[in-house]
């Protein structure tokens, strides 16, 4: 009996260990090929196989992202780009998921909106800046539009087939024990389409960085890409490098973001 206890309590000791060990594997795996090219983006230019005036090392450029942080410029323009990158995310989320869900869902609205739809979406959203320019300015609007232009694609797309895709089984189940249309929509269709309208929001929240970039290049007075395009105009190299690193933690944050969002929303698939 007491070896019995004994084995017990070695096994709840044991236990904690074992997550720990788990956790620090799937770490290792997970960050081994970043660390790997961060060492060699930083020894790289150190043993002169590219000029550090045209590659600094990384250690350099995270110097120079912490003294941006610290005299405001990279907050301040992070702030600016966080703005219009929001805005126009959210006011695609808005149209695109309703319109999505109705054509999805109607055949009519299908049939009388695709030829529309295909014409627009094969449109590159950068091959559209001199337009929205031209015709918005050089102010917030045209750049919040065009982020709204490159986000709907996905969202919309993604939101169709996902209604379209439900199981039809489920839908005549809930239509068996009397489910009405609206019931139906926010008890099955929409629970069910969660997971693939979410892989549309995660890419249009990719598109809403990518495209601001651009944006902010032409007549921005503020943001990410116009704290890149005047480090290169100055040729401020290592400050051009902590912009692009500082994009791409934008974005690795807006994606975490919507995982998360979408692991709350998805609960019951668990």
């Amino acid at each position: 009996m007491a070896e019995a206890v004994l084995e017990r309590q070695r096994s709840s000791a044991a236990a904690p260990v074992t997550v720990i060990r788990a956790h620090l594997i799937r770490a290792f795996k997970l960050s081994v090929a970043l660390v790997a090219f961060l060492l060699l983006w930083e020894t790289v230019p150190r043993i002169g196989l590219v000029e550090k005036i045209f590659l600094p090392p990384f250690s350099t450029v995270v110097a120079t992202w912490f003294e941006l942080l610290v005299n405001g410029q990279l907050l301040a323009n992070l702030g600016a780009s966080l703005a219009r990158s929001l805005a126009g995310f959210l006011i695609a989320i808005t149209v695109a998921v309703p319109l999505g869900v109705v054509i999805g869902w109607y055949r009519i609205a299908d049939e009388l909106l695709n030829p529309l739809l295909e014409v627009f979406r094969n449109t590159a959203a950068l091959a559209l800046l001199p337009v929205f320019v031209l015709l918005l300015g050089l102010g917030e609007t045209s750049k919040v539009s065009l982020i709204v232009f490159a986000c709907t694609w996905p969202i919309l797309l993604n939101t169709i087939s996902a209604v379209r895709t439900v199981d039809p089984l489920l839908i005549k189940s809930a239509r068996s024990l009397g489910f009405t249309p609206l019931p139906l929509f926010g008890k099955v269709v929409l629970p069910a389409a969660v997971p693939m309208i979410f892989t549309g929001i995660r890419l249009a929240g990719a598109n809403s960085i990518l495209v601001l970039v651009a944006a902010e290049m032409v007549g921005a007075k503020a943001g990410l890409g116009y704290l890149i395009n005047m480090s290169q105009y100055n040729f401020q190299v290592p400050q051009m490098y902590a912009g692009i690193v500082t994009i791409s933690l934008l974005g690795l944050a807006f994606n975490a973001v919507l995982v998360g969002i979408e692991r709350r929303l998805s609960r019951w698939r668990t």
